[in-house]
């Protein structure tokens, strides 16, 4: 995967003024889209597109201050008008091309990065693998914005929405793994971008051909294989620092990638004001 990731940051520096096809990149590289833009994301603190943007506009900056038309350089870069690209260009260095051709700068340079596996060997990852055959997940879904630290007040909001009875009956209505109440988050945008929207459902895991109350919300999870994660500590702080290793230690060290599909928390102990948790993540994967 560290690899795979390097070939891919080589390949984008060399195409910088291409229209980037990043699934057959992939395929190239033997993996998938999906799993290429989430670990870059993870790995990269950004997502792979913003990544992109970033090394375009850096490069793009010396044509600006060499005073080409601007809007062949726009176009050069993949955008369809001059205006386009003085948007980018300012999100990215703060100041227009006008500015910059005026002033020389201020410029802010985008290094092309590289990725090394650090092994420290001093962590443990609790991981059991598991084969799953096709089940639902059921409950109230929402549509939330992703945050990747601290608690997610929107996420809050939805659960706190919910009247105590209801909690007790969706628990009621679990019959397979994972048990009890989750905490599942579908349709995530591939790059793990902070702020896209995502589903978040609060509710349970049914066997397949359990019937279920109109009511409820009901995500189709097919049948196939999870790593599944336990974490303990201060919530939910141990559960985005789990979330992290994977990226970090887990996949890179295992023959594994991510697949789409749901991701999954089971919470299978709290503290009374949820400070403190022991909980499962829940990871659709298959060989890599």
């Amino acid at each position: 995967m560290i690899s795979a990731l390097n070939q891919l940051v080589d390949f984008i520096d060399c195409h910088l003024t291409d229209e980037i096809d990043i699934d057959e990149l992939a395929v190239s590289l033997g993996t998938t889209e999906y799993h290429l833009r989430r670990m870059f994301s993870s790995l990269a603190g950004m997502p792979l597109s913003e990544y992109v943007r970033r090394r375009r506009m850096t490069v793009a900056a010396t044509d600006v201050l060499e005073k080409g038309e601007l809007l062949a350089i726009a176009v050069r870069y993949g955008y369809g008008s001059a205006e386009a690209f003085s948007r980018a260009f300012r999100s990215v260095h703060g100041v227009g091309p006008g500015d910059v051709r005026r002033d020389g700068g201020p410029l802010r340079t985008q290094p092309q990065l590289r990725f090394r596996l650090a092994l420290e060997g001093n962590t443990t990852m609790d991981t059991r693998i598991k084969e799953r055959p096709a089940f639902r997940l059921i409950g109230h879904s929402a549509r939330v914005p992703l945050i990747h630290h601290g608690p997610n007040p929107h996420i809050q909001a939805h659960i706190a929405s919910l009247p105590a009875a209801e909690h007790a009956r969706l628990k009621e209505l679990s019959n397979t793994e994972p048990v009890g109440l989750l905490q599942v988050t579908a349709d995530v945008d591939p790059d793990y971008t902070e702020g896209s929207e995502l589903t978040y459902l609060h509710g349970v895991a049914v066997a397949e051909a359990t019937p279920v109350p109109e009511e409820l919300d009901v995500i189709e999870v097919p049948a196939g294989t999870w790593a599944v994660f336990h974490a303990e500590g201060e919530y939910p702080a141990v559960l985005q620092s789990t979330w992290a290793a994977t990226a970090t230690d887990w996949f890179p060290s295992n023959p594994w990638r991510l697949r789409p599909g749901p991701s999954i928390v089971a919470v299978l102990d709290r503290s009374a004001d949820f400070s403190t948790a022991s909980c499962e993540l829940w990871l659709p994967i298959e060989r890599a």
